[in-house]
């Protein structure tokens, strides 16, 4: 077995118990990757993050605790909580969205795996469709897995919906093919109309989506993601 086969094993094992899974590697260059710990360019990175749901029932059993319940960003202390120790037994450095200096997120995973923006601006997988995220990333001095060019972009859903029910669910149009109007969908969310609609059983438009379907947030993740977007 090799040593990234030991590592991407290790990985997996260390993060199913919290509903977290390798989501994809991107090999770089010399040169190409992100800084390490040691101001060195990694030479892989393997990002990691939730599929549907996964990630809820740990995470609340986490946030439960009294130490944690005032947390000013729960999601991202408990992420880091999980992928910093395994960044020092794996002999990697974590990287996390939230963290600067800002790393390509969106791009690692175009790369790693072959996705698209949707009109909400979220990347939307072929099976997941817009019920997935990243949680954070580890980077490697070494070369993990086959050396090659990216990986190409699978088929891309939107190309396919011929009704594209997300351009017309949202209320104040902030979804469009020209783009998100975030600062649209932020005023929305502080009227009474978004409080009873959006606020409560997730966006509209993210909703409306129809591909995986069977992956979406329970209605209690969904007020909480939005809770955090309102913040």
């Amino acid at each position: 077995m090799s040593g990234g086969s030991v590592i991407v094993d290790g990985l997996r094992a260390a993060l199913a118990p919290h509903g977290v899974f390798i989501r994809g590697i991107v090999l770089f260059d010399e040169g190409e990757g992100p800084a390490l710990a040691d101001g060195m360019p990694a030479r892989s990175v393997i990002l990691v993050g939730n599929i549907g749901g996964s990630i809820w029932e740990p995470f609340s059993r986490w946030r439960q605790s009294s130490e944690n319940v005032a947390r000013h960003d729960p999601l991202d202390e408990w992420s880091k909580g999980i992928i910093r120790p395994l960044a020092v037994a794996f002999d990697a450095t974590a990287y996390f969205p939230s963290d600067p200096p800002w790393q390509p997120f969106q791009r690692w995973a175009m790369r790693a795996e072959g996705l698209k923006a949707s009109p909400l601006g979220i990347l939307i997988h072929p099976d997941y469709g817009l019920w997935h995220g990243y949680r954070g990333a580890l980077g490697f001095a070494v070369a993990i897995g086959e050396t090659g060019p990216p990986r190409a972009v699978v088929s891309h859903p939107c190309d396919h919906c011929a009704e594209k029910p997300c351009l017309t669910a949202c209320p104040v149009d902030a979804v469009a093919p020209t783009g998100f109007d975030a600062a649209g969908c932020r005023s929305h969310l502080c009227t009474e109309a978004g409080r009873a609609g959006c606020m409560i059983g997730g966006c509209l438009a993210r909703n409306a989506c129809p591909v995986g379907s069977a992956y979406r947030y329970s209605r209690a993740q969904l007020a909480f993601h939005m809770a955090a977007l309102q913040s």
